[in-house]
């Protein structure tokens, strides 16, 4: 074994801590170096029995000699111009370019962004992009992790040995950076990471853009090739579909348990196209929702705790093949929205928890970055670099997929700092206060650049407090989503539905009361996943009474639900009255709809979805008061609710709901235009299950007054039903 000194490596402390994978500048000492006039190359090839430099040819150059016996080895190049690294194994020799023969990568802007916490398009720069270098075929690497004292790139490439390749620390963006020539799209990887704290641990890559089927956790080199879209058409018509007077009509679903093979295996995302895109559209929905597909590691979270930001789950498929997915809805004509979770992530060991041997993603003091509900770690979004992280996967989805909308989850859980804490667990503000400063700067970040760069795409917040002006533009103070879920509609409409209908006439005021607030918002009407786990029942489970009525009953809320104000959302299972809990490790159970029950409400959702879409008084006017009137809100005593839907331009329309099992004939109810009312909606109809009790498709308004108008309609009023009638 040669003297390193030989070799200019006169620091042995410096030697030892390379081969011992501690030494935190692997370029100091590997790669090409000038020693006393002479080329020198060293190189840390643990395991190998002999290394050799050779040139483009092979031809040999040099061998270069062992000088410690881990695995170092070095020699002089007298040769100039490029080389090439020969490693014999014991069972194998292979020729590779050397790794610490390139340069930086990252150039100065994306350093000073990164170093700034500016960069909003952190996944064309960290991460592992296949790229050529000098010529040079391979895959560039890079990670942020500002603290670690060394981080190496590790995969079945290396044996997964941190010696192999260890990465250079580009300061003061404490980014970590390699070129490892070679190497192929659909390589694992991770990094190894000697952090702060002394801890040894392999990661995934943050910023990967596809991850190893779960419960393997290994980061996957993505294929470069932009894929082949063919939405345009789409795209430039999606920002006429996606605004406060459009008709949205989502259709709420979690993908791997929508639809099942006959073993019970999840589809992947073509096979899953094939049956849910002409499902949906048949159906009339605008959009579908898919809960969260970001990689994450434990399904029975259903995706709602994410390590992968920017990578979609590869339990369906390649992104690519989810790429394919989102064209073939746009060729259909359904929109995608879906899930995100920028709220909090899970502590799993190869995920974002102390990533660097410190606190860096999450908070350091638990009493802001715990979450005790969902034993989570919350982001910790005043650091702007970790900002900087969730905006840009928000924009990435959005730019690499073509998706239409993002949902963002929990963001109740954001706005407070005292949310589901008590007295002494949380830390107020600078001000003094519970509000979350740093989260709320971070959602209006967020939207205001989704408003910039990509107009024509939405924005919708889970946000189950009165926080005011949540869809609000920044400019005016709001946080700036599109739309907002209308929780408190769901929870009392669902309260009140779920009563026996003797009981109904002291609540009136649960299906009243939404109309107090409607317009402070643009609201969604959720009826969504939420609320069909965890002991709550499924949407018929909660209607009261004997079969049939359980039918009427869920009828004649869908009927109610579509009448109001909002744009709507159903979860998977609620269109065909799924009688069960929704469980994620099961398909929905389809073989109900040979049951005519069943058919009837699918067939109902159908026919509202048209006329809805189709009407514009029941649509256009969603987010403005001059779209809505009362004409029955205090019908308590009998249970009747009626009101009118207007647009500009359009004929209105008339909804009543009896939420009572008693039939009311010759029903005087008053209208503002004369002439033909079309019953365009029976929730009773025979067709959709119900007695039949209806009105033969129409009447005609006759000159008696009513309810505040000179005109008026005498109405058969079935059992449990909502009928909605539309002036022709």
């Amino acid at each position: 074994m040669t003297d390193p000194r030989t070799y200019g490596l006169t620091d042995a402390a410096a030697v030892d801590a390379l081969v011992d994978g501690r030494h935190g500048d692997p370029f100091a000492l590997l790669g090409p170096h000038d020693v006393e006039g002479r080329r020198v190359v060293r190189t840390l090839q643990p395991g190998a029995t002999n290394v050799e430099l050779v040139d483009a040819e092979g031809r040999t150059l040099g061998a270069l000699n062992r000088v410690h016996p881990t695995g170092l080895f070095a020699g002089f190049l007298d040769a100039g111009g490029e080389y090439r690294l020969r490693v014999q194994w014991p069972a194998a020799t292979h020729d590779t370019h050397d790794p610490y023969a390139f340069g930086t990568l990252l150039d100065d802007e994306d350093l000073r962004l990164l170093s700034d916490g500016q960069h909003i398009e952190l996944f064309r720069c960290l991460g592992a992009h296949p790229t050529v270098v000098d010529g040079v075929h391979g895959v560039r690497f890079a990670v942020w992790a500002p603290n670690a004292k060394r981080v190496s790139v590790v995969g079945d490439f290396n044996s997964w040995d941190g010696r192999r390749h260890p990465m250079r620390k580009r300061v003061p963006a404490g980014v970590w950076e390699l070129f490892v020539p070679g190497l192929l799209p659909g390589a694992r990887y991770k990094y190894e990471i000697w952090g702060a704290d002394g801890s040894l641990t392999q990661r995934a890559d943050p910023v990967a853009l596809a991850a190893e089927l779960p419960p393997a956790t290994a980061s996957i080199v993505a294929d470069p090739a932009a894929f082949r879209w063919t939405d345009e058409a789409w795209m430039r018509r999606r920002g006429a579909l996606h605004h406060a007077g459009s008709p949205l009509s989502i259709y709420e679903l979690h993908a791997g348990s929508w639809l099942r093979d006959k073993d019970g295996r999840e589809l992947h995302w073509d096979e899953l196209g094939e049956r849910l895109i002409p499902y949906v559209a048949g159906m009339g929905f605008s959009h579908i929702e898919l809960l969260p597909i970001s990689e994450h590691p434990f399904g029975g979270s259903w995706g709602y705790q994410p390590l992968g930001q920017f990578a979609p789950t590869s339990r369906f498929g390649t992104p690519e093949a989810f790429a394919r997915f989102v064209d073939r809805c746009h060729e259909a004509g359904v929109g995608v929205i879906v899930d995100w979770v920028p709220a909090h992530f899970p502590t799993d060991i190869h995920g974002l928890a102390h990533f660097d041997g410190t606190p860096l993603y999450e908070h350091a003091d638990p009493r802001e970055g715990y979450h005790q509900d969902w034993n989570t770690l919350i982001f910790n979004l005043g650091r702007n670099e970790v900002s900087a992280f969730l905006v840009a996967s928000a924009l990435a989805w959005l730019e690499r997929f073509h998706i239409d909308g993002l949902r963002v989850d929990a963001v109740a859980s954001m706005l407070y700092r005292d949310y589901s804490r008590k007295h002494g667990e949380w830390v107020p503000n600078i001000h003094g206060g519970r509000e979350n400063l740093e989260s709320i700067a971070f959602l209006r970040r967020v939207n205001q650049l989704v408003a910039e760069r990509h107009p024509d795409c939405m924005t919708i917040a889970e946000e189950s407090t009165a926080w005011p002006g949540v869809t609000q533009p920044v400019e005016q103070g709001g946080l700036g989503f599109t739309f907002k879920w209308n929780m408190g509609w769901m929870h009392d409409s669902l309260e009140y539905m779920s009563r026996d209908p003797i009981h109904r006439r002291w609540h009136h005021g649960e299906m009243t009361f939404s109309m107090v607030y409607a317009y402070s918002e643009k609201f969604v009407l959720p009826l969504s996943h939420d609320e069909v786990v965890h002991g709550k029942r499924s949407l018929l489970g909660r209607m009261p009474g004997d079969e049939w009525q359980r039918f009427a009953n869920l009828r004649a809320y869908y009927g109610f639900m579509w009448g109001h104000p909002g744009k709507k959302l159903l979860f998977t299972g609620g269109e065909i009255a799924q009688p069960h809990e929704w469980n994620h490790d099961a398909q929905i159970a389809w073989d109900l709809l040979d049951h005519p029950l069943h058919r009837g409400v699918q067939a109902l959702v159908r026919d509202l979805n048209r006329l809805y879409a189709a009407t514009p008084a029941l649509h256009a006017w969603d987010t403005d008061p001059r779209g809505f009137r009362w004409v029955i809100g205090d019908g308590a005593e009998q249970s009747i609710f009626a009101w009118l839907r207007f647009a500009e331009g359009a004929r209105p329309a008339l909804v009543i709901s009896n939420m009572t099992p008693a039939p009311h004939h010759s029903f005087r109810i008053g209208v503002p235009e004369g002439g033909r009312w079309r019953e365009a909606i029976n929730s009773d109809a025979k067709d959709y299950g119900g007695s039949g009790v209806g009105n033969d498709g129409e009447r005609h308004a006759q000159d008696v007054p009513a309810h505040g108008f000179d005109r008026s309609l005498v109405l058969s009023l079935p059992p449990l039903s909502t009928l909605i009638l539309v002036a022709d």
